[in-house]
């Protein structure tokens, strides 16, 4: 059965303005010399075509995340929206997968669509008439159902693609978490192993100003004791490095004060502990005017040089903070 399209005209390809296909396929007939019977049978097909549209988009929601679900179910709807319900069967063919209704056979009787996917085909949908009908606009199929038939291709590819973006964000995000997890666990690890660095340089630390204390202080001192006097100044200056080594405010100091030189840092060391100008002078064997300028440096690099602070209490409450 042949129907008119009215200003669409008969030679309609579906082409131009996606809105015209739409007033296409749902234009009823309205010739003054048509017969209610025949209005009626045109808008059954129309009401036909509406519910498989319907339909693909009730699909398409339910098996929103399994293309061979939605295709499966779809191809057993299809014939029920062509004119010969009764004798039509239907065949989707979607990348390597072929999927078809209860009743499909191949015949001669066929009208095709092509399957897109970014502009490249990726299969056909196929309605097949398992018996001869009268010829009409393309076989015995209607132009309105070429129409409609273009119409489910389309919306299969586009459907194909969604669920395709949708497992690449899925996908995505599943790679996301793993990789974000890894990397939560490399940092717990690093931490672990930083903690464990940092155990060990206490531990050998502390096994280092044992031994300077048990073992080589005690030996130092016996040693001074059978020095000349005039020699036991180098035994003092010895001592005096060996506790600098292990003492916590050098280190304290080499960390909080990187700026200060390691001279100064070891004269702040001996202010700290009340040693005078001269006394420090004797042990550096410098002059007292040289440790002076030392005591200058150190307060400005201090930033205490317009501070009446006492040099040597500021010095022991940093030890103390």
């Amino acid at each position: 059965m042949s129907l008119q399209t009215g200003s669409l005209g008969e030679d309609f390809t579906g082409k131009g303005d996606p809105r015209d296909w739409i007033a296409f396929l749902w234009r009823i007939p309205q010739r003054e010399d048509m017969e209610p019977k025949q209005v009626e049978i045109a808008l059954r097909e129309r009401i036909k075509e509406l519910n498989c549209l319907y339909s693909i988009a009730r699909l398409a929601e339910r098996y929103c995340d399994s293309m061979e679900d939605f295709l499966k179910c779809l191809t057993d709807i299809l014939p029920l929206s062509w004119q010969y319900p009764e004798i039509a069967c239907a065949r989707i063919v979607f990348k390597d997968q072929t999927f078809k209704s209860r009743n499909y056979k191949v015949t001669k009787w066929r009208q095709s669509s092509q399957i897109m996917m970014y502009n490249e085909p990726v299969g056909d949908v196929t309605i097949f008439y398992l018996e001869e009908r009268p010829p009409s606009d393309e076989g015995p199929f209607l132009k309105e159902e070429r129409v409609l038939l273009d119409e489910v291709a389309q919306r299969i590819g586009a459907i194909a693609v969604r669920i395709a973006a949708e497992r690449e964000l899925q996908e995505n995000n599943r790679q996301l978490l793993l990789e974000r997890m890894a990397l939560q666990e490399a940092n717990a690890a690093l931490r672990a192993v930083m903690a464990n660095i940092e155990r060990e340089k206490q531990g050998i630390y502390k096994d280092m100003q044992v031994n300077i204390e048990k073992v080589i202080m005690p030996i130092l001192h016996a040693l001074s004791l059978e020095l000349p006097k005039a020699q036991r100044k180098y035994a003092d200056i010895l001592r005096t490095n060996l506790e600098e080594i292990t003492s916590p405010f050098i280190s304290r100091f080499l960390h909080q004060h990187q700026f200060l030189t390691p001279t100064e840092i070891s004269v702040c060391n001996m202010i700290r502990n009340g040693l005078r100008t001269k006394e420090i002078a004797q042990m550096r064997s410098v002059s007292p005017a040289t440790v002076n300028r030392h005591r200058e440096h150190i307060r400005r690099k201090l930033k205490i040089t317009n501070n009446h602070a006492n040099l040597t209490t500021y010095l022991q409450s940093i030890l103390q903070s």
